[in-house]
């Protein structure tokens, strides 16, 4: 169980629950802030004055006026009509943090939200009552208002939800975890539904698999740089120290460190016939340091948006008012869903110019054409390397920018949006194809030393290579590969590659500071 205390929740505490899944609990010092903005909203609904979502309708809909004794029907109605959503279901880990991501924003205490109805929220996370949220139907304008009202109606006992392995009714999936539902007061659906956290979850999840494999592209790297005999002089710390960027002082070290104790280094250290190699060998710290520069740019902008208050109205306790603002738009999370897409392209990119050079026999210093034992009978990587070409070009599509897409939707009311739904989306679908390309490169940087023997590669690089073949065996004659290719992305995709370097890899937090 983790204890969260909303304004200050960390990454790595939010990687973890991505990644682990875990239970949370908010700090009860939340509670007397989130009691005290509940009791303002009681007031106000009690009163004469129109407030925004607490006694008028929403949206377009705003300049109707609702009778106190409709406010609990005007917050069911809202969570039903909004329950809109199409498409796949949202993957579980995503819709954890999602879930989280609201407590955090509703414990900051300025959203209306009764303790009890945040409780539940707790308690779901807790006994993994998991509402089916279908992943399609958000723009980023007032929030993620589908998405989140798929995750409310379950609160209401409404809905779909799945516990142990079945999907069920959203009042079933309550009463096995022995919970009961709520009746929303006022303005809690509005609380619930307005807000960033759908979007930002998928843009996490990116930021967190986009810092992984900007590792495994230095693992990878280092081991083509061997394969291919290629020269480590611009590796030279004075070179990075002398342009500055951080991620690429500290890329380039990585890499120096993964190097060390190279025979295959040595061997050609003082002979080397290549003046230059080609860009994808010598400007790797250049390239994914500044991809590296650019996720931690957008982890400050997603650790402030996971932490912050992003629904409407707000209630400013401090004030005793209840005000109209505009934090549900998520222009923040869309330019940093497309900075992570457009790091993840690049490291994707120059990866695949390896691969490409290392296939190809008058760029990779006498390897065998492909990499294939007894060229000609055998095709060797020939098609793997087309494989990645493919899954290169579609992040590059995949990369081109969703925040300066707008349409206008709600009656003209919601005249600009955001589009951080789809642009975060998307992130989860570019990762995969990014682990894939970099599992390629590191089945032909493998076949590359291999083939260098009985020089041998660097320690660090040796016990992965030997850890990479326990699982993809060296390829010694033409066999059916696409299973291979899979088990390579997976291994990638985990920790064991970069724990069997057993180096230290830069924390994303070490770029934030610098």
């Amino acid at each position: 169980m983790l204890t969260l205390s909303p304004g200050s929740v960390s990454l790595n505490d939010l990687e973890r629950i991505w990644r682990e899944e875990l239970s949370v609990s908010l700090d009860g010092a939340a509670k007397p802030r989130i009691a005290a903005s509940a009791e303002q909203v009681g007031r106000a609904a009690a009163g004469s004055e129109a407030v925004y979502g607490v006694n008028t309708g929403f949206g377009k809909l705003a300049s109707i006026r609702i009778a106190p004794e409709d406010t609990a029907t005007l917050q069911r109605n809202l969570i039903l009509s909004h329950c809109s959503g199409v498409g796949p279901d949202t993957p579980r880990p995503i819709k954890r943090l999602m879930m989280v991501l609201k407590l955090i924003s509703l414990g900051r205490g300025a959203s209306g939200i009764r303790l009890e109805t945040v409780e539940l929220l707790e308690a779901m996370l807790k006994h993994n009552v998991h509402p089916i949220i279908p992943a399609q139907g958000s723009v980023g304008a007032s929030g993620d208002l589908a998405p989140l009202a798929h995750m409310a109606a379950v609160l209401m006992g409404e809905g779909q939800a799945e516990w142990q392995g079945q999907t069920m009714p959203g009042k079933d999936a309550l009463a096995k975890a022995g919970l009961s539902p709520v009746t929303l007061g006022p303005k809690e659906g509005l609380a619930l539904i307005n807000g960033t956290q759908f979007s930002t979850a998928y843009a996490l999840a990116g930021l967190f698999s986009g810092w992984h494999a900007a590792h495994i592209s230095l693992l990878s790297s280092s081991m083509s740089i061997d394969a291919a005999m290629a020269s480590t002089a611009p590796l030279i710390e004075e070179i990075h120290t002398l342009r500055g960027h951080p991620g690429q002082i500290k890329a380039a070290a990585t890499m120096r460190a993964l190097l060390e104790g190279s025979e295959i280094r040595e061997a050609h250290r003082d002979d080397d016939p290549r003046v230059q190699d080609p860009y994808c060998m010598r400007c790797q710290p250049q390239v994914v340091g500044a991809a590296m520069d650019m996720l931690a740019h957008a982890a400050v902008t997603l650790q402030r948006e996971a932490n912050a208050v992003t629904d409407n109205p707000l209630v400013l306790t401090s004030e005793n008012r209840i005000v109209s603002g505009g934090n549900f738009h998520a222009e923040p999370v869309s330019f940093a869903a497309d900075m992570i897409a457009i790091a993840l392209a690049e490291i994707g990119a120059i990866a695949q110019r390896r691969i490409a050079l290392l296939v190809d026999p008058t760029l990779s210093f006498d390897l065998p054409p492909f990499l294939a034992a007894d060229p000609g009978l055998n095709s060797g990587l020939m098609i793997a390397e087309v494989t990645s070409a493919a899954l290169m070009s579609e992040n590059k599509h995949l990369a081109n920018p969703c925040s300066t897409d707008s349409t206008p939707t709600s009656a003209n009311q919601e005249d600009h949006v955001s589009m951080a739904a789809h642009g975060a989306r998307r992130l989860e679908v570019m990762a995969a194809n990014l682990f894939r390309i970099l599992g390629i490169e590191i089945f032909s940087a493998a076949e590359g030393i291999r083939f260098r023997a009985p020089l041998k590669t660097s320690p660090a690089l040796s016990a992965v290579a030997d850890r990479f073949h326990k699982h993809v065996p060296p390829l010694t004659q033409d066999r059916f590969l696409s299973a291979d290719l899979e088990a390579a992305a997976e291994l990638s995709t985990g920790p064991a590659l970069l724990e069997t370097a057993a180096i230290p890899f830069p924390e994303i937090e070490e770029l934030l500071h610098d």
